[in-house]
């Protein structure tokens, strides 16, 4: 395999991580949102979340993408490919980031929530202070497994026609008729892309950890 060939993969590669970076952070942050909103007292509001959390838990991801790619334009929102890939992953992994995250704030210790109570914190700095850090603690392997998750799902974002690692590959092993090379390349790099990821994962919960200890 040629230099420009793997250049190419590496290019293509990066793209790929940042999709998913992007995917991943958005996912979190509209996760932690979905997942306030299904522990409120508004039942109304809650069982909108368990609905939301139910449809893209449910639906395969290839099936999202393409409804969201061509929906878009239906409601007037004529973004590019990428944009309508990026929305897709990012409705689909906060949805699995909702309930990692509503699980770990539902094993936050009761005794801790009463302490802050009886201190006389605010609901605020209960959140703030007791609660998030032990939740975010909890949940961070979850997490982790799902940003691994996205990564990988990442490939299928070829079928609106983004370009990104396997897609790269898929169409240098037609140009060129050496599919194996290719292709072994495009999982050595998938696989080092999986290994940064995990171990910046622990990395942050050694240091998570030790700020909440």
């Amino acid at each position: 395999m040629s230099w420009k060939l793997f250049t190419l993969l590496v290019q293509a590669a990066g793209a790929t991580a940042l999709f998913s970076a992007f995917a991943v952070v958005a996912g979190i942050a509209l996760g932690l949102f979905v997942c306030g909103v299904a522990l409120s007292r508004f039942r109304a509001a809650a069982g909108v979340a368990r609905l939301y959390v139910s449809f893209f838990r449910g639906v395969p991801l290839l099936v999202q993408l393409l409804l969201v790619y061509h929906l878009l334009p239906v409601l007037g929102l004529n973004v590019s490919s990428a944009t309508a890939a990026l929305v897709a992953l990012t409705l689909c992994t906060a949805a699995y980031q909702a309930e990692n995250l509503r699980g770990a704030f539902l094993s936050v210790p009761n005794g801790l929530v009463e302490a802050a109570d009886v201190v006389g914190m605010t609901p605020w700095q209960r959140f703030r202070r007791i609660e998030a850090p032990i939740a975010l603690r909890l949940a961070i392997p979850a997490l982790l497994n799902e940003a691994v998750a996205i990564l990988h799902a990442s490939a299928l974002i070829s079928v609106v026609g983004v370009i990104e690692l396997t897609k790269t590959a898929r169409d240098l092993a037609a140009s060129t008729l050496e599919p194996l090379p290719l292709y072994a390349m495009a999982g050595a790099l998938y696989l080092v892309m999986n290994m940064v990821l995990v171990y910046g994962g622990r990395l942050a919960e050694r240091r998570f950890s030790v700020r909440t200890a």
